[in-house]
């Protein structure tokens, strides 16, 4: 599943390709955007700007139009020269935008819509999310406040709650709580204020370094070792990095999200 870091990454590829250039076509099977309005085609704008909110990734056109997209669990945005073969197939094609130099192609999008400078402002989608752990004004004080008011939640499904913090996803949970040496299911009022900073201080440097790293496999722990990418999430059964435990996997909260964990560890 993309997570903050992959949609940071997304919308800074895409803005380096498309940033400035004029849109020569625009295609998409959702109806929802299969028209904007007989006096601003898509086709002609340029694109301006494009940017990550959490898991949002918001491309803007001239004239005051923007695209929102949100991936969720399958979908994925790549760039293409003009006439290049795609990697995906033409049936999961949702949006593309066309330029002279390069091709954004939206695949699987569940989400996409369309806005004005109003709306966009008030997507209530937006509006609920919690500060992006990627935003360069991001209060960390600010940070544990929110997950404090959730006392009574375990903390890794706090941390997936995009509405308290945005940006964190079933990687980075496991990942994070590793290693602070926070067990998952811990309740939040348990934790003291110093732990949660280092949670948020852990979490924010992970995904920093994973968007300005080179490669697309998510990297979590420091090691030039082949398939030593990350500490604890898919390996359920593995021993543990550190002690030599072995890694366990249980299922967590309301949406029975995955959670791996190290029992001696996370203690």
């Amino acid at each position: 599943m993309p997570e903050g870091d992959t949609i940071h990454r997304a919308a800074r590829t895409i803005l380096q390709a498309l940033g400035g250039r004029t849109v020569t076509r625009f295609e998409t099977v959702l109806p929802q955007l299969g028209r904007v309005d007989d006096q601003s085609p898509i086709a002609g704008r340029r694109v301006e700007n494009v940017s990550a909110i959490g898991k949002h990734l918001i491309i803007e056109f001239s004239g005051g139009l923007f695209l929102r997209s949100h991936l969720r669990m399958n979908g994925s945005w790549h760039i293409y020269r003009p006439g290049e073969r795609w990697m995906r197939r033409r049936s999961d094609m949702r949006v593309v935008i066309e330029t002279d130099a390069y091709v954004a192609v939206g695949f699987n999008l569940p989400v996409a819509e369309f806005h004005d400078a109003r709306s966009i402002v008030r997507s209530p989608d937006l509006r609920r999310l919690g500060p992006d752990l990627l935003a360069g004004d991001f209060d960390i004080e600010d940070a544990v406040l929110r997950i404090r008011s959730r006392a009574t939640q375990e903390i890794a499904d706090v941390l997936l709650n995009q509405t308290v913090i945005a940006g964190i996803g079933n990687v980075y949970k496991s990942e994070v709580l590793f290693i602070c040496g926070i067990s998952p299911f811990t309740s939040v009022a348990v934790l003291t204020d110093e732990q949660l900073r280092k949670a948020m201080t852990t979490a924010r440097k992970l995904l920093q370094h994973n968007v300005e790293r080179e490669g697309s496999s998510r990297q979590t722990m420091s090691s030039l070792r082949r398939n030593r990418n990350l500490w604890v999430y898919g390996r359920s059964g593995d021993p543990c990095r550190k002690c030599g435990s072995l890694i366990e996997y249980r299922k967590q909260g309301s949406d029975m999200r995955g959670t791996y964990w190290c029992p001696h560890c996370q203690s």
